[in-house]
């Protein structure tokens, strides 16, 4: 493993405290000239170190983690490339200001994505109106990057629907008679579950909760583990509602429907882990080496709710694997984005189309594998399976969605999915990218546009293969 010189963080944990260098080095047992070597990035920060912080100042030790680096590179690499500026910034600049100045590169990046956001919604108001732009982000977008930014994991929420799972008996893969008893005992609800006409069906409520009558409908058309899934979310608005609203209160959200779409998705959160119950969860899926499928049935919920729940195992002192979960459709729209580590999604141009996920659609049912690596050297192991969502019944519609779970290579031994796959000739490994207006990859055949910032080799007495070469 790569030692981690990191000081600027370690002194930016200092100053916050308002420790002084021999204070610190007191109390981590360390001598002051030591400490300043550190902080100087003249010394690594060795794992000795992370853990006497972690022990003396309950540090979450992620915090020093080089994934978080790798993260503010990409987002700056991201960021200069759409920024048309007289000078290019070179890569040693930007790696510079990642280690050394990562508050900075986070307010670039977030000052970046708004003018983005901005120009994104200029242009499409001129098609459609030609009225004056909008100023702020999409709430949903907000609601994204929050949890994105925490690496998709709230310990409030994960530890309070942990300990409601023992303390209401709830049954793993089989939760549904206690939450119902829950419901009515302690808040007097009743559940009835609507069968919707064909009419009703394709805009039809899936949960629908009455307050006056206190009578909770949920689709007669919901599966054993989407049913308990519903159920579980109405008790999180009824049960967690002061920790979602202290939670939501503190956001730096722009708008209300930003934080009611923040409400929503933490009641979602702790619905998941609520009947996925974090060390239970955890101690299960390390046993079966992360295998999605007997995961799902051993808890009675489906495919994609056991990906982005793994997609949260990252409690400071029980970490799974970190990885990274999405899901996108057929035109390539990503749905849903999140990340416990250090992935880069695109948000411009589009996804690689070299990246597994989208054969998925091809072979519905099948679970898909690959072996990725990225232009910056570093590689995944991609786990993909199309799933559907729709209701019973001939020309009822249906949602179907391409699923990937992903994580770094160094990670993979521990999942399943790596059994057949040699993990060592990464000259095997398919070449994928971020996006293509992002991807650095000069001859790759698949490109659709250009990459921004790099010129292009025109001549009008040659046609290459590959389009848009340098």
């Amino acid at each position: 493993m790569r030692k981690s010189f990191i000081g600027v963080r370690l002194k930016r944990f200092r100053e916050e405290r308002g420790l002084t260098q021999v204070a610190l080095a007191r109390a981590l047992e360390l001598s002051p000239s030591y400490l300043n070597q550190l902080e100087q990035n003249q010394r690594p920060l060795t794992v000795a170190v992370l853990l006497k912080l972690n022990a003396v100042f309950g540090v979450d030790v992620q915090r020093f983690s080089e994934d978080d680096e790798v993260r503010l590179l990409a987002g700056l690499k991201e960021l200069f490339s759409e920024t048309l500026a007289e000078e290019a910034v070179s890569l040693a600049e930007m790696e510079e200001m990642a280690a050394h100045m990562p508050g900075v590169a986070r307010m670039l990046i977030r000052l970046g994505q708004r003018q983005r956001e901005i120009q994104e919604r200029e242009t499409a108001l001129a098609v459609r109106l030609g009225g004056t732009p909008l100023p702020k982000p999409m709430p949903y977008e907000e609601v994204r990057d929050f949890f994105y930014d925490r690496h998709n994991y709230i310990d409030a929420i994960d530890t309070l629907a942990e300990r409601a799972f023992t303390a209401w008996n709830l049954k793993a893969g089989n939760p549904q008679d206690a939450l119902e008893a829950r419901l009515r005992q302690q808040h007097g609800i009743h559940i009835t579950r609507k069968t919707a006409s064909p009419e009703e069906q394709q805009d039809g409520a899936l949960r629908a909760f009455d307050p006056e009558q206190r009578v909770l409908s949920l689709s007669a058309y919901l599966r054993p583990g989407q049913m308990a899934f519903q159920t579980a979310t109405q008790l999180a608005f009824l049960e967690a509602g002061d920790t979602i609203a202290a939670i939501t209160g503190e956001a730096r959200l722009s708008s209300a429907e930003a934080r009611q779409l923040l409400g929503i998705g933490l009641a979602n959160y702790f619905a998941g882990a609520l009947i996925l119950p974090y060390r239970m969860f955890l101690e299960r899926a390390e046993r079966s080496r992360y295998d999605i499928e007997r995961l799902a049935h051993e808890f009675g919920v489906g495919f994609e709710t056991v990906c982005h729940r793994l997609s949260t195992l990252q409690r400071a002192d029980m970490r799974g694997v970190p990885f990274f979960f999405v899901r996108v459709d057929r035109a390539g729209n990503i749905s849903k984005r999140q990340s416990a580590t250090d992935f880069h999604f695109s948000r411009i141009g589009g996804s690689c189309p070299l990246w597994n996920l989208y054969e998925t659609f091809g072979q519905p049912g099948r679970i898909l594998t690959q072996l990725a690596a990225m232009p910056d050297g570093r590689a995944y192991l991609w786990v993909t399976r199309a799933v559907s969502h729709g209701r019973p019944g001939y020309d009822a519609p249906v949602k179907t969605f391409a699923v990937g779970l992903g994580c770094d290579v160094r990670h993979a031994e521990r999942l399943i999915y790596s059994r057949r796959l040699n993990l060592k000739e990464r000259e095997n490994f398919t070449p994928i990218g971020v996006g293509c207006k992002l991807c650095p990859r000069e001859n790759c055949l698949q490109r659709a546009f250009p990459p921004i910032g790099m010129p292009l080799a025109i001549d009008e007495n040659t046609r290459r293969f590959a389009p848009y070469a340098a």
